[in-house]
């Protein structure tokens, strides 16, 4: 009889795959990878763009869209029904290893090992900060057209952003609505010549401004207020500040990295070390969506099981 994940863990002898990440991505691929009947712990710090309060309704599948705390809740318990898997909380602050001693990974007081590795680490957004602000994050406070553009068509949008990413949002957001307004949020006003001449032929006002605070309730913002004492009515703020990838963990790996600043991977989610992956958010620049994720970890999944077979099961 297998010995449970759990056990094996604890013992020191390692699994086969850990998965740091929690989200769409890292938990597509725990569950292809128990359905690979392999041993995997994934580490889940519930916390992360799936954790905020957005609806998605690009999924397929979902009709009347899916709550993104209720997909990974979906994707828990689906996982949940495989022994060979387990789902760990704690935050992994360290990573050693390589495909042929093995993989360490480490938090507070605590290591587990493994032949190989997965990272869906994600990205840090940087929203835009006020009291409470986590509360507005997916419902009247977004970061994606793709994701949340079409529900709010006809509405007042204020794009808070300060280079030409921000500008080019703004003027994507203005296919949907005429009722668009630009605030930079910033010490500095970075955008081009060429994109303000854009906004001023699209109509697009440019505040050069920092926000103070916010007016709004249950959620769903009203106003925004800066310090040079404007008052911005809104029903909806699309915050184009940038995000930062979660790489750490990759280059203590010694993975490469992008000119981005986002893990390298090839078509199959390996990256630059041999047993090592990457999948979701984690991996690009753009195309940021719960379906890319899903369908990344997935990949990465199959490649790494790949990885682990013995080599008289391997076509090359």
């Amino acid at each position: 009889m297998a010995t449970p994940a759990s056990t094996r863990s604890e013992a020191g002898q390692p699994v086969d795959t850990i998965v740091v990440g929690g989200g769409p991505a890292g938990l597509s691929a725990a569950i292809y990878l128990a359905r690979y009947n392999r041993e995997v712990l994934v580490f889940d710090t519930g916390h992360g763009r799936s954790t905020h309060h957005q609806t998605n309704h690009n999924y397929l599948g979902f009709p009347s869209g899916i709550p993104t705390v209720d997909l990974r809740k979906l994707g828990l318990e689906q996982l949940s029904r495989y022994p060979n898997a387990r789902v760990v909380h704690h935050l992994i602050t360290q990573a050693e290893g390589n495909a042929v001693e093995g993989f360490t990974v480490r938090s507070q007081g605590h290591s587990w090992q493994a032949r190989s590795l997965l990272l869906a680490t994600g990205v840090l957004d940087h929203f835009p900060h006020f009291e409470g602000w986590e509360s507005y994050v997916g419902r009247s406070m977004f970061w994606c057209i793709t994701c949340d553009g079409y529900e709010n068509r006809g509405r007042s949008i204020l794009v808070v952003g300060h280079t030409d990413a921000a500008a080019g949002e703004a003027m994507q957001l203005h296919s949907l609505t005429d009722r668009v307004r630009l605030l930079t949020n910033s010490r500095s006003d970075e955008i081009s010549p060429k994109f303000r001449r854009r906004l001023e032929r699209a109509g697009i006002p440019v505040v050069h401004d920092r926000i103070t605070e916010v007016e709004g309730e249950d959620g769903l913002l009203s106003a925004v207020l800066t310090r040079r004492g404007l008052r911005l009515d809104l029903d909806a703020l699309f915050s184009i500040q940038g995000a930062t990838p979660e790489t750490g963990l990759a280059r203590q790996l010694g993975v490469g990295l992008a000119p981005s600043g986002y893990v390298q991977v090839d078509s199959e989610q390996k990256t630059s070390v041999p047993g090592v992956y990457a999948a979701g958010d984690l991996t690009a620049l753009h195309s940021h969506q719960v379906t890319a994720a899903v369908h990344e970890g997935a990949q990465a999944a199959s490649a790494a099981n790949y990885f682990l077979y013995p080599p008289e099961l391997k076509a090359d």
